[in-house]
């Protein structure tokens, strides 16, 4: 895919690395809390909206070519955005960082189907392969649950949908990426996420003032590294490299959260978890290999 950095401050996969390291902090701190998750995703994207205010350049939206259909898109988004936030943030209640992380990296291949039917992408055979090692890793990690708790089974299961989820975000939001600033677009999604949280928050009457302040340090924390450092440069990466590349840069966050569950909260990985991780990981680090190698072979053949 050929990238467009004209209007980025630097490469697109040193931005893709910087965010990819914030949002691998988010599962770690989300873990770490008692605040219900519910409340934490709601205050960490309206906090989110407040602190990038001052830079959405409003006068834009007068020159914007959107229509109605495409209006429609940023509103599915945000609405994506904020189930995203409560299946995924709520599986962590239920089942460890590796396992929740190792399967939100099935992403790639929801995006990848997502953006054959949409933007009619196509693949080779090796990158279908590996995303379907990708996806036996993913099960074999879930069925290692099996023969843990059934609360765990519940966490995998919220993952997955959270999963599915955040790829529907992805989709819609390269979909306009081309129409619509990346700061007024995120501001507006999360907002919209954050309002979903807001109306699920009320409906279970969970409260939303009574906390202690190293409660709002924590919300405050949520909003700068993993939103804003994270999410937020994810969208602005859309228009330049892409949903499917996007997320399959993602796949280093389980990685990255394995590891610091392992070193902060002392979680430990099962033979399952490992095997599948472990397949999971090279079925998407073989995603990257697929590209060159497709060229290679393509030279060779030229050349005979």
């Amino acid at each position: 895919m050929k990238i467009n950095q004209s209007s980025l401050p630097f490469h697109p996969y040193i931005l893709l690395l910087i965010s990819i390291l914030s949002v691998s902090i988010s599962s770690i701190m989300i873990k770490s809390s008692d605040t219900p998750t519910s409340v934490a995703g709601m205050y960490r994207l309206y906090i989110s909206v407040i602190i990038m205010l001052p830079f959405v350049p409003w006068k834009t939206l007068r020159s914007l070519e959107m229509n109605k259909k495409d209006w429609s898109t940023v509103f599915l988004a945000g609405l994506f955005l904020g189930l995203y936030f409560l299946c995924w943030m709520e599986s962590l209640v239920y089942t460890s960082v590796a396992s929740s992380m190792v399967i939100l990296s099935l992403q790639p291949l929801f995006v990848m189907i997502g953006s054959y039917f949409i933007f009619r992408e196509r693949t080779n055979i090796l990158t279908i392969l590996c995303l379907i090692a990708a996806l036996l890793g993913s099960l074999i990690i879930a069925w290692g649950d099996i023969g843990v708790s059934r609360e765990a089974l519940i966490g995998d299961g919220l993952s997955l949908l959270g999963t599915i989820l955040v790829s529907a975000y992805m989709l819609a939001g390269q979909k306009v990426s081309h129409k619509i600033d990346a700061n007024l677009y995120s501001v507006i999604v999360f907002f919209l996420g954050g309002s979903v949280m807001l109306v699920y928050n009320l409906l279970n009457n969970i409260t939303l003032i009574e906390y202690d302040s190293s409660d709002w340090t924590y919300f405050f924390l949520l909003a700068v590294i993993p939103t804003i450092f994270g999410q937020y440069i994810f969208n602005l990466l859309l228009k330049s490299i892409g949903a499917t590349t996007v997320s399959v840069g993602i796949i280093g966050e389980p990685g990255l959260a394995i590891i610091l569950a392992y070193l902060f909260l002392g979680e430990t990985i099962s033979i399952f978890q490992f095997i599948g991780g472990l397949i999971t990981l090279l079925g998407m680090a073989g995603y990257f290999w697929t590209p060159s190698l497709t060229q290679t072979v393509s030279k060779d053949r030229s050349y005979s």
